[in-house]
């Protein structure tokens, strides 16, 4: 639905912010004709590249660079862009920013700031890009690794779209064939045998869950995991940060309760990114800083997608250590205890005198044995599996869609499984898995969660 906002003319700075060797002031707005007219003094050649002065309100040049002119409807939004790409310097741009305002009381009424991510919005709303690829325009910008990059480009050329609004024209076929039968009871043919409504759904439901599990592993691309190291002091929690990273992140020392606060890093494994944060060390203290410190460690453990917890090999069977290890265990959260999601890791293998059997993994952060084994062993945490080329990137709400149209799928797979199947009960279960699919692209949703989504986006885009 187009608001009152959607039809004002928008402006903003199109790139980042700082310097830089090129800036770009973009306008967007239903007919740019006089506008542009007035501010360079003619007409510009449809998507040609002009070069020419920028001047101010006294003719007096601020800049000169390429001006190019996007009539609706072959543009980025579908409306008439304007694009100025000068110098990227932010003075230079500020000063083309408000000429383009001075001159908009004129040329160009309503002109105003754009909001973040609006210019992506309009070309949704404008049928240039369905929801799914303007998030994969975010997704792309903000991609913290090279797979996570290229994924996110095939989504937004359409191929996680193409995807979804394939079953969804699948299930829209079969809910004909179901609305059909309900509509004409009195008929004998059995539409739903004839065309073998059951073995379509079940042949749907299973494309869905293919899909459901290439957009899981895209989510991870996205958003990968948080993982939280964790354990008594000096048991090698930053040495092993920093053999994950591979770079000195944390101060390392002998001395015990060396971290009193969280270092976080972000690495990537295979692509996937892994965002590591070392704790202070677990144990009772008087020393009110590492009191606190212990605090939000364990705030850290509640919250994480993944713990590992560090013993230290050459300590166990010392009566202080092993009552610390207790303590611990006694206090894991119950959310969190025996979960898959906490991974027990034996740290200083190459100092112990017998490393031993035990049920975790045994390493040793400061000469790296194990910590290729480590970073197997987070991926498989993560739910990571190696995936043929031509993943696509996702995002929660996307995954969630999917998992919501499953759902409505089984219930339809009982229900068509039934003798006396309910057909009404099995219309609405088709009903609502189509409008799920639907969230994704944009066919079906609420106005709330388009602005929850664009709000996200960088001022410019």
């Amino acid at each position: 639905m187009l608001l009152p906002r959607h039809h004002e003319p928008i402006v903003a700075v199109a790139t980042a912010s700082g310097r830089g060797a090129v800036g770009i002031v973009r306008v967007s707005g239903a007919d740019l004709g006089l506008f542009v007219t007035a501010l360079f003094g003619r007409a510009l050649a449809p998507r040609h590249a002009t070069y020419l002065p920028f001047t101010d309100a006294a003719g007096a040049t601020i800049d000169r660079g390429l001006a190019i002119h996007f009539p609706a409807p072959h543009s980025y939004t579908g409306e008439d862009v304007l694009e100025l790409q000068a110098h990227g310097g932010p003075v230079v741009l500020q000063l083309l920013l408000a000429r383009c305002l001075e001159l908009a009381a004129s040329k160009l009424p309503g002109l105003r700031l754009a909001q973040p991510g609006e210019f992506t919005e309009r070309a949704f709303l404008n049928d240039k890009l369905d929801l799914a690829q303007a998030e994969a325009v975010a997704d792309l910008i903000e991609a913290s690794t090279e797979a996570a990059a290229r994924s996110a480009g095939r989504s937004l050329t359409g191929a996680f779209s193409d995807e979804v609004n394939t079953l969804r024209a699948q299930l829209i076929d079969l809910r004909m064939l179901v609305e059909a039968t309900l509509d004409f009871p009195e008929e004998e043919i059995d539409f739903l045998e004839k065309a073998n409504a059951r073995g379509r759904l079940r042949a749907i439901t299973a494309q869905i869950d293919a899909v459901l599990s290439r957009a899981r592993q895209g989510a991870l691309l996205r958003e990968g995991i948080t993982v939280v190291l964790a354990g008594q002091p000096n048991v090698g929690k930053s040495s092993l940060l920093n053999a994950l990273a591979g770079a000195e992140l944390a101060i390392v020392t002998p001395i015990a309760g060396t971290t009193r606060d969280k270092v976080s890093s972000t690495i990537q494994i295979e692509g996937v990114p892994l965002h590591v944060i070392d704790t202070a060390g677990l144990r009772d203290s008087v020393d009110e800083v590492e009191r606190i410190g212990v605090a939000r460690s364990w705030s850290e453990i509640e919250r994480a997608d993944a713990v590992l917890l560090l013993h230290d090999l050459t300590r166990i069977g010392q009566a202080a250590y092993d009552a610390g290890e207790a303590q611990i265990e006694q206090r894991l959260p119950a959310a969190l205890a025996g979960r898959d999601r906490l991974l027990h890791v034996y740290n200083k293998a190459d100092a112990a005198p017998a490393p031993g059997a035990h049920a975790g993994l045994a390493l040793s952060a400061r000469t790296g044995a194990g910590i290729a084994a480590l970073r197997a062993k987070l991926l498989e945490l993560a739910g990571w599996h190696a995936q043929p080329e031509g993943l696509f990137i996702a995002r929660t709400r996307h995954v969630q869609a999917l998992r919501e149209a499953r759902a409505h799928l089984g219930g339809a797979l009982v229900q068509a499984a039934r003798a006396d199947a309910a057909l009404d009960l099995l219309a609405e279960e088709l009903r609502l898995a189509h409008d799920a699919l639907g969230a994704i692209t944009g066919a079906f949703g609420a106005d709330e969660l388009l602005g929850e989504i664009f709000s996200r986006f960088c001022i410019g885009k």
